[in-house]
């Protein structure tokens, strides 16, 4: 899963790259939308950037919620854009669209293992000092 996870994290560099460039070929004479639009490359790049560092962090469950809302924030703009230009089927929605939802979906599998490890490692705590207490002497006899 974790190959899975860094592949579509590099897809999503693509797309970032994708993106700066069709900026530029569509506002190359206007020098404020250029500028806006390769700000939303360069924010993209710095999440997939946090997405391959998640990949690579399967502990880190701080890091995974921000990719979480940063992914999410980021399917929340795909989507925008999509009814921007009147069809949210467009191959440019779909393509950034999917390649966010499955890091969406690695990104609450992230957390969610970390949960379970927490509740793995409280039960084998508690059972642990269960055994201690059971097996150390009684003390002031």
């Amino acid at each position: 899963m974790r190959t899975l996870d860094r592949v579509f994290g590099c897809l999503m560099i693509v797309g970032a790259l994708g993106h700066a460039m069709g900026s530029y070929a569509a506002y190359k004479t206007q020098a404020m939308a250029l500028l806006w639009a390769l700000s939303a490359s360069f924010a993209e790049l710095l999440l997939a950037a946090l997405n391959l560092l998640r990949a690579g962090r399967p502990g880190d469950g701080k890091l995974a919620a921000v990719t979480l809302a940063g992914n999410l924030a980021q399917m929340v703009l795909v989507y925008t854009f999509g009814r921007l230009i009147g069809n949210v089927f467009d191959f440019r929605v779909l393509i950034q669209g999917g390649v966010t939802l499955v890091l969406i979906i690695m990104s609450v599998r992230t957390l969610s293992g970390i949960s379970h490890e927490r509740k793995a490692y409280a039960t084998t705590s508690a059972s642990s000092v269960s055994e201690q207490v059971r097996e150390s002497p009684a003390q002031g006899s």
